[in-house]
């Protein structure tokens, strides 16, 4: 029979997944409503309700996500999937490089950000080889997937299982999930799942029109003006060697050289020192050229390049404008805001010549690098309007990024052998951050996810809350009563079941709040080890393929694939069932023979 207290609970349970399902109001919202009726009714007290903010791995998780941030925007693993993936010559060469590239990282890093920047490496690659992207996103963002299920950090959510594992040590006895208990499972699967992939995506995946591709032809072209620079690699190349047709999003229209427009020019064209180079080309591109490693040089920039922090942002001339008839030169952009002009877009005609001798006109859009006092500089400005930050750079020194590198490496390694907990070695990783100037505090507060702290800190408290009323132990009867009969392996199959399911169809955090109390409870009703109930949640929650809104990499991919969610189901139901099937038997082996 149940009491008023577990009737209560069931009822916020129901709420809690028509919610999810339905999207009515967001997560944090959802779990909030349902902890505060917990609260009022007296099921949860005040401290056990705020018990999940004073959870280290909350902070953890948020301090992971904010380093994983820092680490991208420095660049660094833009510049190791450059050298990586320029030699991958055809579709299973690049799968291969991608899967165990990305899936390495993702172990380490918020998987996040790492498919964000491998998504124009798909779609520039795939542009190349006449192939649809639709047929490398998926992967992609399985990849990710299958490296975060390796470690403690590689995902969220299993941060979230070790999380509630230390909410209750006192019920379970265990102290904490450790870096590599994940890993038994996580890295075979890492490589069974990569080789399902590698021999089937082509086949299953649709072929699915361009989408980035239409929506790059559809963006501002800019003209822009490039010179080979002193020194440089493309010196002695011809056009064809210096893959200066390939570039994505630019077109090669014109080169001057010595006073000379060569305006149709050949493959075979050998590039000199000095050569003044005309693009047309995109924003992102573009912006691309500001590298000191393209070769180029754009003659506008000049020593702003060499300043620590510059972006690449697009503005448009406005009607009452002080600039209307003067020519970029004239207007003294560095000298009155610190950027200079490196495109310019203008509507019914082309811009020819050099830029420094374009009069600009109302309604004008240009391209600026702007250096560290631009936006101070053009706070309130009305000569013209922000349109977008297009792209951010941020110089670092050498030294720094080894310490950042290394700090991390070395954090998971301590933390990995029970020497510093990783709480204590992340915190003194953000303190050096900061103390080297690498990102400042404004940066920081801007990145950290508080609705992720909210969700997580309020799922802890509703998991305590199933547990103290006695649901979770009564709907873990229910189902030990279906599953017993198939014996131990079979109640793991029933938790995996159940959990990937809701991981599906809701979040893999509110699965993990649902079904990690009435797995702990199954464990201890059955006198087991509690450990591969808890871990068969976390790989069940993380390990999600079916649909695009299981897990946030899926849907990522789904718009830019032109997916629809039977292109998941089609791929990722056979992958569920290979991760279940193998999980369950690995656990099992490692625990109860």
């Amino acid at each position: 029979m149940l009491s008023l207290d577990a009737i209560i609970v069931l009822i916020v349970l129901v709420f809690i997944l028509i919610s999810f399902y339905k999207e009515w109001i967001g997560p944090a919202f959802t779990f909030l409503i349902g902890v505060v009726i917990l609260g009022i009714s007296g099921i949860l007290t005040p401290s056990e309700i705020l018990s999940g903010f004073a959870n280290d791995q909350v902070v953890v998780i948020l301090m992971l996500l904010l380093i994983g941030d820092i680490i991208r925007d420095l660049g660094i693993v833009e510049t190791l999937f450059d050298k990586v993936f320029q030699r991958a010559n055809g579709y299973k060469a690049f799968m291969v490089r991608m899967m165990l590239l990305v899936g390495g990282f993702s172990a380490f890093l918020n998987n996040t950000p790492l498919v964000a920047v491998m998504m124009p490496y798909v779609h520039s690659w795939s542009k190349r080889n006449n192939i649809s992207p639709s047929k490398l996103l998926i992967p992609l963002s399985y990849a990710a997937i299958l490296g975060g299920c390796i470690t403690l950090i590689g995902t969220s959510t299993n941060l979230i299982v070790n999380g509630m594992v230390k909410d209750q040590t006192i019920v379970t006895g265990l102290e904490s999930l450790s870096m590599f208990s994940f890993a038994y499972v996580g890295v075979p699967m890492m490589f069974i799942g990569s080789a399902y992939l590698l021999f089937v995506s082509k086949k299953l995946l649709p072929e699915k029109e361009d989408i980035l591709g239409d929506f790059s032809e559809n963006t501002r072209k800019y003209i822009v003006e490039a010179h080979v620079k002193p020194n440089s690699d493309l010196i002695g190349k011809s056009i064809e060697e210096a893959d200066l047709r390939n570039l994505k999003g630019l077109y090669l229209f014109q080169i001057n050289r010595g006073g000379v427009r060569v305006a149709a020019v050949s493959h075979e064209f050998r590039l000199e020192e000095g050569d003044r180079l005309l693009f047309a080309g995109d924003t992102e591109t573009i912006a691309d050229l500001v590298l000191p490693n393209s070769g180029l040089t754009l003659p506008t920039v000049g020593m702003l390049t060499h300043k620590k922090h510059i972006e690449v942002v697009e503005i448009v001339i406005s009607h009452n404008s002080t600039l209307i008839s003067k020519t970029v030169k004239e207007a003294n952009f560095r000298g009155q805001f610190d950027a200079a002009v490196i495109g310019i877009h203008r509507n019914g005609g082309r811009v020819s010549g050099k830029i420094g001798e374009v009069k600009l006109r109302a309604g004008d859009v240009l391209l600026l690098l702007g250096g560290d006092d631009f936006v101070e500089r053009t706070h309130r400005i009305q000569d013209f309007y922000f349109i977008s930050k297009v792209k951010e750079f941020r110089k670092q020194e050498g030294y720094k990024i080894g310490l950042l590198l290394g700090g991390t490496v070395l954090a998971v390694i301590l933390s990995a052998l029970n020497i510093v907990p990783l709480f204590m070695t992340l915190i003194v990783m953000i303190i050096v951050i900061l103390g080297l100037k690498i990102s400042n505090p404004k940066d920081i507060a801007r990145m950290v996810d508080f609705n992720l702290a909210l969700i997580i800190s309020l799922s802890l408290a509703f998991g305590t809350a199933m547990i103290k009323s006695g649901l979770a132990e009564i709907i873990a009867d229910l189902l030990i009563s279906v599953f017993l009969p198939l014996g131990k392996v079979g109640v793991l199959f029933g938790i995996y079941l159940i959990t990937s399911v809701l991981a599906a169809y809701i979040t893999n955090k509110a699965a993990v709040a649902i079904v990690f109390p009435i797995s702990l409870a199954m464990a201890l009703s059955l006198h087991l080890d509690p450990e591969p109930f808890v871990l068969i949640v976390a790989f069940a929650a993380a390990a999600n393929f079916m649909t695009p809104i299981g897990y946030q990499t899926n849907i990522m991919v789904y718009g830019p694939g032109g997916y629809s969610f039977k292109d998941f189901f089609k791929i990722g139901f056979p992958l569920t069932i290979i991760y279940m099937i193998f999980t369950v038997l690995i656990l099992s082996y490692i625990y109860f023979y």
